[in-house]
């Protein structure tokens, strides 16, 4: 079931060398503060969605504690478009946490970074491989993607990261740190650009020779139904639109200003009441709402 890591490892180091994108976050000048800001962002969100926002806010907040001493709700305004909106807040949260903890510099400590607000293990191992050349098993949905099709021989990964995907990704990882942060960062591009979710393009993969999956001429997936993503019509719509007048607001927004952005009241209520609890917008006196100062 599972092939010599040597013969995974050389070939996509290799290809990601020749073939990686030229992205901000790649480059020496992004800084641990630049891995960490890409890696919120890139979420759920594709990269040409990110790149402005993410070009604007380095600009505005190149360190953490630079965005600390700004609202919270200054970085769900900055945050735009790119949707799950808690993002932004996770990402000040952690930005004011490296500002009192750690003298204002994104911490090297996998359990320290692990310890920020907003950080879970997968961000954490992110920043630590990809902003300091560390030895960590990531795991993103390209990657496990990848494993699952190259290594474990199905079409897609379980819905959820299982603790069986976690053990196979720290077999796999290579001994050497230096070789173990590319290997990381190169199977991440491999599952973004060549295994993708459809229409992979095998013909062009550096490791389809021993494929496990394309060997077994590629079976279809016999798993739980895969997660769709709906938009149109649902409470995420709602909430977007909503915080999209709070936004452009310059002040506080009353009550029957936002009761313009959606017809159907309950649903309307509904998506406010959500984002009120968490945290995105700040109710105030007299039926008026704004982003959060504190």
């Amino acid at each position: 079931m599972t092939a010599p890591t040597e013969t995974l490892h050389t070939p996509v180091i290799h290809w990601f060398e020749e073939n990686a994108r030229d992205l901000p976050w790649r480059r020496p000048e992004a800084g641990p503060w630049g891995v960490m800001v890409s890696e919120f962002m890139l979420q759920q969100t594709p990269v040409n969605r990110v790149l402005p926002v993410y070009e604007q806010w380095l600009t505005r907040w190149p360190r953490p504690a630079d965005l600390a001493e700004e609202s919270p709700g200054e970085a769900v305004r900055a945050w735009g478009r790119l949707g799950y909106p808690r993002r932004a807040l996770r990402l000040h949260g952690a930005a004011a946490a490296i500002a009192e903890r750690h003298g204002g510099d994104v911490p090297t400590d996998h359990a320290k970074l692990l310890a920020l607000p907003g950080i879970g293990e997968y961000t954490a191992a992110a920043v630590a491989s990809f902003a300091y050349g560390q030895r960590h098993a990531v795991l993103d949905t390209n990657v496990r993607r990848v494993l699952a099709r190259a290594v474990t021989g199905v079409q897609y990964p379980p819905n959820a990261t299982t603790a069986a995907e976690r053990k196979l990704a720290r077999a796999l990882l290579p001994e050497d740190e230096h070789t173990a942060s590319r290997w990381a960062a190169a199977s991440m591009e491999l599952g973004a650009l060549i295994c993708t979710a459809k229409n992979e393009s095998c013909e062009r993969c550096p490791i389809a020779a021993q494929c496990a999956w394309r060997l077994a001429g590629k079976p279809a997936h016999e798993g739980p139904p895969r997660r769709g993503q709906t938009y149109a019509g649902t409470d995420r719509q709602v909430r977007g639109r909503l915080l999209a007048v709070l936004r452009e607001a310059v002040g506080p927004v009353p009550q029957p200003v936002l009761d313009r952005v959606w017809n159907e009241p309950v649903q309307r209520a509904r998506a406010l009441d959500g984002l009120v609890a968490d945290g995105l917008v700040e109710p105030l006196p007299g039926g008026l709402y704004r982003l959060p100062l504190t």
